[in-house]
This record gives C-alpha cells, structure tokens and sequence, in this order.
C-alpha cells in the first residue's frame, strides 16, 4: 500500500501517486490549488476567528488540506481541536521530507506535522491534534461519542478506487460526528455518495467550478447537518445542485456502496454495486452524459 511516487503539479507544488490505488493523492492542475479551492475556501474558516473550532481530516495523507487549515486559523487566531484518520504513514513522512511542501506553510505546520509522525499528537495553547493510525472504518469508533466537529473534511481516495470510505454504512457514522449546521466537504461529485449523503439527512451543495466546461461542473460538494434556510447564509463557493446534477442523482451512478460490517474488501463492495445497477430501473448514466453533451470526465470524483 505504501508504494509511492513522487508527481509534480502545474502549480508547481509536488504530490504523489499510489501504486496501490493507481490514483493520484491531487488533480495534475495542481495539489494547492485543488487544496484551497476545494476544502480551505469552502469552509468559511472566517465563522472562526477568535473562537475555537472542531476538525476531522478523514484520510489526511499528505497533510495539504490539515496543513492549509492551520495556516489560516494561525492568522486568525483561533484555536482547533483536531482529529484525523490515515491508514498510511509513509505520505506524512514524504511531506515532513519535502523542502518543497515545508515552504508553503508557517514553521509552526512542520513543528505540528513531526509530533503527529512521531507521537501522534500535538497539543500547545491553540492546537489540539491527534491522529489515528489505521482503517478509518475501526478508527472512527476510537473518537469519543460525544465528539461533534465544525468541519469535516473527507479526501479518500475515488469511490471506484478505495468505496470503503465512501459505503452508505461508514458516511452514516460520519454524519453523525457532525455539528448543527456543520460542513462534511469533500472533492467528490459522484452522485452515490451525494445521494447517499441526501438520503442520511444532509443538505448537499455543489463547489462552484472554477473552468467553464461541462466536464468540470463542480469542484465538489459541501453536505450541511440540521440545514436550516432561515439561519443559513449560503456560502459565495457552493450552491445548490443544477438541474443537471439533481438528474446525476436519478440515475443508476447515484445507486449506493455497501459495506454491512464494514470490514467488506474493495472487490467485494464494488461487485454488489454493479449487480445493484444491473438489475435496476433507472436512467443510465451514459444516457445522462448524452443528454447534457458530456464526455466522461478523467478527474477524481
């Protein structure tokens, strides 16, 4: 799993690729780019300054996402309990490595990101932060029940790739770490993880593209516990879902990943979705992608 290979972004910052996944950590447009466009901007980290906020980085991997978090609320002053879930030590260990990553942050990052690596935690008057080791699916059941959380950032790798993270069964325990109008954000735009995420309860909005083309609609989506319309003022950075996206979600690609016990093998979870789609009703995704003058787009999601 922890077969790795260096990649640099057009923004000229680096990432990695799995061997394993056969994935990319970042989009080739960039990892900071895709970083602050798609987890840091949509956040509103603004709600928080002066005041202290709970995070959990569900597949923190390299760090960018945690890495950009801090050095905003360092700015700001505000003060972050933090949690995250990683199954994979060596992307820490590349970043605590990389000059390249260490000069985007404060020093205070590099000082945080080498507790974690060597103790798994970091605590001083602003930051709270542990990390655990291991399957998020067993892991997450390690966070105190009554833990709530501000921010939920969720950057596993895609549903066809890794869908033990992204299965009916474990974002069901995810949703429920959420705070009264707390954001779960994530990268991905597949249409089962936002039905999935609809059907557990969530509001759900798309991240306004940043390119204008039909194969980039959304940069990702923003899920929000307890909407409430009256008290919620929406974010410049998502929107509600298109026509063309709410029709994403009627379709076969919106059918779910399931993972009963979650302990379900990666084959396992994407065999029973496909025998789901196969027998079902609903409108072919290919057909979707006619309708709306598409090609398949090549990017996570």
């Amino acid at each position: 799993m922890s077969e790795l290979i260096e990649v640099l972004t057009k923004d000229g910052s680096y990432s990695l690729r799995s061997v394993f996944f056969q994935e990319n950590f970042h989009s080739l447009l960039g990892a900071l780019e895709e970083t602050k466009k798609k987890f840091t901007v949509p956040s509103d980290l603004q709600r928080f300054e002066g005041r202290s906020l709970e995070v959990l980085d569900i597949c923190f991997g390299l760090g960018y996402n945690t890495a950009s978090l801090i050095n905003e609320l360092i700015k700001q002053k505000s003060y972050l309990n933090w949690y995250a879930l990683e199954i994979d030590k060596k992307p820490l260990e590349y970043a605590l490595k990389n000059q390249s990553f260490q000069n985007l942050w404060a020093p205070k990052i590099q000082q945080i990101f080498s507790s974690l690596y060597r103790k798994n935690c970091f605590e001083d008057k602003f930051f709270n932060c542990k990390i655990l080791w291991g399957d998020a699916r067993e892991k997450i059941n390690i966070i105190p029940a009554t833990k709530k959380f501000d921010l939920i950032y969720l950057d596993g790798f895609s549903p066809q790739k890794c869908p033990q993270v992204w299965t009916i069964e474990f974002l069901s325990k995810v949703s429920q770490k959420l705070n009264p109008q707390g954001y779960l954000i994530t990268y991905s735009s597949s249409a089962a993880v936002r039905k999935t995420l609809r059907n557990l309860g969530l509001e759900i909005f798309t991240i306004k593209p940043n390119l204008n083309s039909r194969n980039y609609w959304s940069q990702g989506t923003v899920a929000i516990a307890k909407f409430d319309k009256f008290k919620f003022k929406l974010n410049s950075n998502f929107d509600k879902l298109s026509v063309m996206e709410e029709e994403h979600l009627l379709t076969k690609a919106s059918i779910p990943y399931r993972d009963q016990n979650l302990n379900s093998s990666k084959e396992d979870i994407i065999s029973k979705r496909l025998d789901e789609q196969l027998s079902s009703n609903l409108l072919s995704t290919k057909k979707w992608r006619t309708k709306w003058g598409m090609t398949k787009s090549a990017s996570r999601s």
